[in-house]
């Protein structure tokens, strides 16, 4: 079975990934072939297809519908149906699926790459050592999403790391501008899917890398490579 991407799926028991996150993305391919708010079963029937545990498909559902996936709805005619999706945006060889406005995201989006080399910059020059570390928390966070092919838990945590390097800002008003435009961004968004000419787990590699140099740059205070880098991430995550 391939993945949202086109790469395979591990089968339950596999090594890569857990037997949660393979039943969840069979629920999600389920979702992205139905209609938004299609009926696709009930957890009773849906089990079998994933052929797991009752406790680890509940976890499955729990999972795919953090991803904006799947709505799980219980009482008479519930069961799980495929989430609604009114608008996506772009984001390098990413696609967003929003709950809101995509052109408003798309604009907080672009505004927020405009800041960034203001906040690298900033990084250079002021991060602290507890600073750096906690960066690299968020690596870590990146890098575990990036190794069990979680897409949305991997966007959520390098937003995260981008929310960090804001934050050691000395401006208070350049912190407070981009943190609100990463929080609209971040409302809305519901799900991550790739693209047809890039497999997601690719790119996910490729941004990692990316990061892990930005974050070196900083603490070691190479204020041309940051800006460098940080050029080549929001050029990259124009392209189409």
């Amino acid at each position: 079975m391939a993945d949202l991407t086109g790469a395979p799926v591990a089968a339950p028991g596999s090594h890569v990934g857990s037997r949660a996150e393979y039943a969840a993305r069979v629920l999600e391919q389920l979702a992205e072939r139905a209609q938004p708010g299609e009926r696709l079963g009930t957890k009773v029937s849906l089990r079998p297809a994933c052929g797991v545990s009752v406790g680890t498909f509940n976890e499955a559902v729990k999972l795919a519908q953090s991803r904006g996936w799947i709505v799980s709805r219980s009482g008479p005619g519930g069961g799980i149906f495929a989430a609604e999706r009114s608008a996506v945006v772009r984001l390098g060889n990413s696609v967003l699926a929003l709950d809101g406005d995509a052109p408003s995201v798309a604009d907080a989006v672009r505004m927020r790459d405009a800041l960034d080399p203001l906040l690298v910059e900033d990084a250079v020059w002021h991060s602290s050592a507890i600073d750096v570390r906690e960066m690299r928390d968020r690596l870590r966070d990146m890098a575990n999403a990036r190794d069990d092919g979680d897409p949305v838990a991997f966007v959520r945590a390098n937003w995260a790391l981008h929310r960090k390097i804001a934050e050691v800002s000395p401006s208070v008003i350049l912190r407070s501008v981009y943190l609100s435009l990463l929080d609209i961004v971040q409302a809305h968004t519901r799900g991550v899917g790739g693209t047809e000419t890039s497999p997601l787990p690719r790119y996910i590699a490729e941004r990692y890398l990316l990061h892990e140099r930005l974050v070196d740059a900083i603490e070691a205070r190479e204020h041309d490579a940051a800006q460098r880098l940080i050029r080549e991430h929001n050029n990259t995550a124009k392209a189409r």
